[in-house]
């Protein structure tokens, strides 16, 4: 089963987890390039803290469109730092 959570975010159930988030754009390390576009950075960064970080327990793992396979544990802390640089 598979639910939408944003334009370019599907969660995912099964294989025994409790949810497995699959990103099409995001990458450990930050939620991407908006291209300088301040207004969809906010957009951006509001709907992964809300309807993914907010949402969903540490052990939740997610798979990037680019990078390493994470948890939302590992990236958590560093939520503060994306929103501050900006992308």
């Amino acid at each position: 089963m598979s639910q939408r959570l944003t334009p370019a975010c599907r969660r995912s159930y099964g294989r025994g987890r409790s949810a497995v988030v699959r990103l099409l754009r995001d990458s450990p390390g930050g939620v991407g390039n908006t291209r300088g576009d301040k207004a969809n950075f906010e957009s951006l960064i509001n709907d992964v803290s809300t309807k993914i970080f907010d949402r969903f327990p540490d052990e939740t793992e997610f798979h990037p469109g680019h990078g390493r396979d994470s948890t939302l544990g590992a990236e958590r802390p560093s939520l503060p730092e994306w929103r501050a640089r900006g992308w």
